[in-house]
């Protein structure tokens, strides 16, 4: 697999240059200091880029966190499956900070590489399990349609119950709200974190 195969044909949706700033740490709290600590120690996050511009406005800051947190990690739906729908979304918005960090959260969770790249092909990938297919058609049809059809409904719930079904709308609502965030503001990749960081198989 090589790197430009990684990369959404039309390129990643992304200024050069960041439009919003960090919060410059002398100008932190010691509040704002303590809650990136946390974020950071127990999301496991190399996320400071993004949580350092959304400094700038603490009240949408915590309704992010708050909101997010309901999805994941305390969601109805298997990791796996919320982090398939994630990155599959990242990948439509062409969101190169949000499916570069969610390839290493999903790999947390025990996403196979193989797995990932489902993420950039779509529902139509050979050899998907029924419901990866259909987790996969189900966020093409958010991204597209702003709408889940009656065949895939029917579908999922054949395999999810209503909880994990409005979850799943709701996650991929979330990150869709969230890559629109961050490629309009311009946020730029972490120190450490890479585009992509999957390793091909030789």
């Amino acid at each position: 697999m090589k790197y430009d195969e990684l990369i959404p044909d039309d390129g990643w949706q992304l200024p050069p240059e960041r439009r919003v700033p960090s919060v410059a740490e002398g100008d932190m709290s010691f509040f704002k200091r303590v809650l990136l600590w946390g974020i950071e120690r127990f999301g496991k996050l190399n996320a400071a880029n993004l949580w350092l511009l959304m400094m700038h406005n603490m009240r949408l800051l915590r309704g992010m966190l708050f909101f997010a947190s309901k999805l994941m990690p305390f969601g109805k739906l298997d990791r796996r499956d919320t982090e398939l729908a994630i990155l599959r979304i990242a990948w439509l918005c062409r969101s190169r900070y949000e499916w570069g960090q969610h390839v290493e959260i999903a790999r947390r969770a025990g996403m196979t590489d193989e797995e990932i790249l489902c993420s950039k092909s779509g529902p139509q990938t050979p050899g998907l399990s029924p419901l990866y297919r259909l987790l996969l058609e189900a966020t093409d049809e958010l991204h597209s349609d702003a709408h889940v059809s009656d065949a895939t409904w029917q579908g999922l719930s054949e395999h999810l119950n209503q909880q994990q079904l409005m979850d799943l709308v709701f996650t991929v609502g979330q990150y869709n709200l969230v890559s629109m965030a961050l490629n309009s503001f311009g946020v730029q990749l972490d120190q450490g974190v890479p585009d992509w960081n999957l390793v091909p198989k030789k």
